[in-house]
């Protein structure tokens, strides 16, 4: 039916090439290409049915427009890192290829992310006829579909939401992060925001802590940080008053990260060394373990989903829609750790709407601008069941 092209070959990228595989009905040719074609390589060797694999700087907007106009995909799923979302949409835009990504840009000098370079594209995507979809992994991604989904079904009016991200599982090392680290470090260490009554409220990072009762986990300790989705769902949900996000972090992680704080590790300026200008994260990203080597030792379960408050039928209501992942089982199905797995199987499914004109639009859009209904029922088919709790709240 369509042929397209993945770009990054990380523990995601292993994970989406390989769902992509098992729905061959709508992903009739895969191209997978990453700087380091051995990485692609290997993931095709893993795969029962042929696909190409290539090399390419995602960095160079160029280089990708060649490679897009090399193979003609009808879509480009960005599973690069986010400093490179912005030259993969040049190149998107320069060879008019439909686009998707699981995660907003960032640029490499500034630990912030936001949308609004992203959003700017959207007149000249438009004007091109073609179609950008952000952030179609799990959050941001599932949990806007989760949004939407509550507003379109149960409320009038959602008044507050809390999206909680729990990893309850145990990987064996003494300090690893479960998705790119350095990415995932400059995530944490910048400062905290929420949404309420209008307005955007900063905190220092780490700094609100509470404990939230997980289905399936229990109560974890989590702490109150700024992500993406945020910025997007207050645009989309009608009658919201706050929005907040919350994630899991255990006692040994955060020492080791306070550790590589206070001595500089974790800094993004460059420093000397040797009469070479390296950047400390970078070079703590190149000693700590793989987050795609993980999933060989990881036991036990991510717990994520949001909370909802608000009205219906003009009477108080609350509940939750969540997912839980068990590690080990996504391990023996991709050879990926859950977290991994749950923004990969979000990203095939984004595509899978795209390519089959369920979800369609010229211009740039957010996850929670379309119908959540077929959305919803893949998840149940791919992978990442999700349930109700009616009456859930924060508290308990």
């Amino acid at each position: 039916m369509a042929k397209v092209l993945i770009i990054g070959a990380g523990g995601v990228g292993n994970v989406v090439a390989k769902k992509c595989a098992q729905v061959p009905a709508v992903f009739e040719e895969i191209v997978l290409a990453s700087r380091t074609k051995e990485k692609c390589d290997k993931i095709a060797s893993e795969i029962d049915r042929p696909i190409t694999t290539e090399r390419v700087d995602a960095d160079n907007a160029g280089q990708t427009a060649a490679l897009i106009a090399q193979h003609r995909p009808d879509l480009v799923l960005n599973v690069a890192l986010p400093y490179q979302d912005l030259p993969i949409m040049d190149a998107c835009l320069e060879t008019k290829t439909d686009y998707l990504d699981t995660a907003n840009y960032e640029p490499p000098d500034v630990a912030k992310f936001e949308y609004q370079w992203q959003w700017a594209y959207h007149d000249r995507y438009a004007k091109a006829g073609i179609m950008a979809l952000l952030g179609s992994g799990f959050d941001p991604g599932v949990t806007n579909v989760f949004c939407a989904y509550a507003q379109k079904h149960y409320f009038d009016e959602i008044h507050t939401i809390d999206i909680v991200d729990c990893n309850a599982g145990e990987h064996g090392h003494p300090f690893a992060t479960n998705f790119n680290p350095e990415i995932n470090i400059r995530e944490i260490t910048q400062k905290g925001r929420y949404w309420e009554d209008g307005q955007w409220v900063e905190i220092e990072p780490m700094s609100v802590r509470k404990e939230i009762d997980y289905p399936e986990v229990g109560p974890r300790a989590s702490y109150l940080l700024y992500h993406e989705e945020l910025e997007s769902l207050v645009k989309h949900i009608r009658g919201l008053r706050r929005i907040r996000f919350w994630m899991t972090f255990g006692e040994e992680y955060l020492t080791h990260l306070r550790v590589l704080q206070n001595v500089g590790m974790t800094r993004i300026d460059p420093v000397e060394y040797e009469g070479h200008r390296i950047i400390p994260l970078q070079f703590l990203k190149a000693v700590l373990p793989d987050p795609g080597s993980l999933g060989v030792t990881y036991q036990g379960k991510t717990s994520i989903g949001c909370l909802f408050e608000g009205v219906r039928d003009g009477r108080a209501k609350q509940m939750m829609i969540y997912n839980v992942c068990d590690h080990a089982a996504c391990f023996r199905e991709v050879g990926a750790q859950a977290v991994s797995y749950t923004t990969g199987v979000p990203a095939m499914i984004g595509a899978k709407m795209m390519l089959e004109g369920t979800w369609r639009g010229a211009g740039v859009f957010n996850m929670e601008q379309f119908d959540p209904d077929p959305f919803m029922e893949d998840l149940n088919r791919y992978g990442l069941p999700w349930r109700i709790l009616e009456g859930k709240t924060l508290e308990g």
